[in-house]
């Protein structure tokens, strides 16, 4: 039984998110990962201006002549949303709690894929999985994916990208356009993600709220970790403290995106103090640049 509170945030994600594909995202999804897999169909006998490349060397050498592999785009792809849903994640000092960022970025992302025929399948972690929707296509599907998002209850306060990404080389044998979305406030997953990102369209959605960045100056405060339970007593008017704090924070965040780059990943930057539109347009814009 859905509680009216889910219901409600069906309902406001439902026409936020309708708005947002039809009228803002307007083929900028299609643009963005239309053809980008491309798929094995025949070999035929080389002609001129074909690309030295597609030659296909052990049918050359059967039949004595020059013979090229011909491909063809695949139409359809697979997407796949790795949601965090930790207890970090239940944070945020603006509009929304970054747990409710990244369940209407999913929604956009589902209704996106949809409208482009597109499969959609979802896996929600903490430091395990704890929902897998395998990847199909439909309006009854995606809705059941937004649904599961909305109201899941997490079982773990921890997290486990690194355990995430395994789990979705396992279930997702073909490439997919995997999107994870997360605060990444985790450690030991570099050799997963490089491994994930070789096998998949691998696109972190990095989700901040600015007070992990900046402390207000508010006097003593109570600080407590949200997945380990731990508490510290700061003193947040001490100037050098929250100077320490915000190179701290940024310098953590630097590794992050030194990582995604090192791995050759694109990553979308998204703060709950700043609408996410921009940003995902921008990553969209440049994909369709770039093919």
């Amino acid at each position: 039984m859905i509680s009216k509170e889910v219901l409600k945030n069906i309902r406001r994600i439902h026409i936020r998110t309708n708005h947002i594909v039809n009228d803002i995202f307007a083929g900028e999804y299609e643009s963005a990962f239309r053809g980008r897999g491309m798929e094995f169909e025949e070999v035929r006998e080389y002609a001129p201006g074909d690309d030295v490349r597609d030659i296909d060397w052990n049918v050359t050498a059967r039949f004595g002549h020059p013979f090229v592999k011909v491909y063809r785009e695949e139409r359809e792809l697979t997407i796949m949303l790795l949601v965090d849903v930790s207890s970090s994640c239940f944070f945020g000092t603006q509009k929304q709690l970054k747990q409710e960022l990244a369940a209407e970025i999913a929604s956009v992302l589902a209704f996106a894929a949809t409208k482009s025929n597109d499969k959609v399948g979802l896996i929600i972690f903490s430091d395990h999985i704890e929902k897998f929707i395998p990847p199909k296509k439909g309006k009854n599907h995606v809705w059941a994916v937004i649904k599961s998002v909305l109201e899941h209850q997490p079982v773990s306060h921890k997290t486990d990208i690194a355990g995430a990404l395994s789990y979705l080389n396992r279930v997702a044998r073909r490439k997919a356009v995997a999107f994870l979305i997360s605060d990444f406030i985790a450690t030991d997953y570099d050799k997963p993600l490089r491994i994930a990102s070789k096998k998949h369209d691998l696109i972190p959605i990095f989700i901040t709220d600015p007070r992990e960045l900046d402390l207000p100056k508010v006097g003593m405060v109570e600080l407590q970790d949200a997945e380990s339970g731990e508490t510290m007593l700061i003193d947040s008017s001490d100037a050098d403290f929250r100077t320490g704090y915000g190179l701290l924070a940024r310098k953590r965040l630097k590794d992050r995106f030194d990582l995604f780059r090192a791995s050759g990943i694109d990553a979308i930057d998204i703060r709950t103090d700043v609408p996410y539109i921009d940003p995902i347009m921008k990553f969209f814009r440049m994909r369709e640049k770039r093919l």
